[in-house]
């Protein structure tokens, strides 16, 4: 059964892969990315074996068909469409970063209580929450961001949930847990930078 271990670390190869396609490289050795990526080689085998990338010891892996391998693993062969709940500073700038098309994924649509940002003829437009079980449904979305203040976090996990949505990715402090039925990833993203300022503190201070 794949984990989100597994998961991670085919996100961390599918970036590798990429950035070295660009450089021009066909072909690349497990010792390559276990090094870049400072993990075992016998992993990254073993990764690829549990997944069917094939290769050999002394011609390595074509990149592209891995990178093939990897789009269709993550649903790449088709685009993913996304909502977004909340379309305040966090949830538009989602809304308007190109870069989401080049890797599968849409975003069809956002929503907001607040009547000044409601715009039914944007691209994509932002439609009041009372539109977004409707939409939900009609659409087959499976995955949708949310950013949406703190007090209202667990009320628009509970209609969401209700529409039968797969996925959540939450942008709110408050950490939910994911069920049988719907996966949360939840992204603090306070405690990140605080993460961070901790971990630069520590590095200066053996410095």
């Amino acid at each position: 059964m794949t984990n989100k271990g597994q998961i991670l670390r085919l996100l961390n190869y599918k970036n590798l892969l990429k950035h070295l396609q660009t450089l021009g490289f066909k072909k690349v050795f497990s010792d390559n990315i276990s090094d870049t990526l400072e993990i075992s080689s016998s992993l990254v085998r073993k990764d690829f074996g549990n997944f069917g990338i094939t290769g050999n010891r002394k011609g390595g892996y074509e990149i592209d068909s891995i990178l093939g391998k990897i789009d269709d693993i993550l649903g790449k062969d088709e685009i993913q469409k996304v909502v977004v709940i909340g379309v305040g500073r966090i949830g538009e700038a989602l809304m308007k970063y190109q870069g989401f098309m080049k890797e599968g994924i849409q975003i069809v649509a956002g929503f907001d209580i607040d009547p000044s940002r409601i715009n039914t003829e944007g691209n994509p437009p932002v439609l009041h929450n009372d539109k977004i079980a409707d939409f939900i449904k009609e659409n087959d979305i499976k995955i949708c961001i949310m950013t949406v203040p703190q007090m209202v976090a667990k009320h628009t996990v509970d209609l969401l949930s209700a529409t039968g949505i797969g996925g959540i990715l939450n942008f709110t402090p408050i950490k939910f847990q994911s069920t049988a039925e719907l996966t949360i990833n939840n992204i603090n993203i306070v405690h990140e930078l605080e993460n961070l300022i901790y971990v630069v503190n520590k590095q200066k201070d053996k410095e």
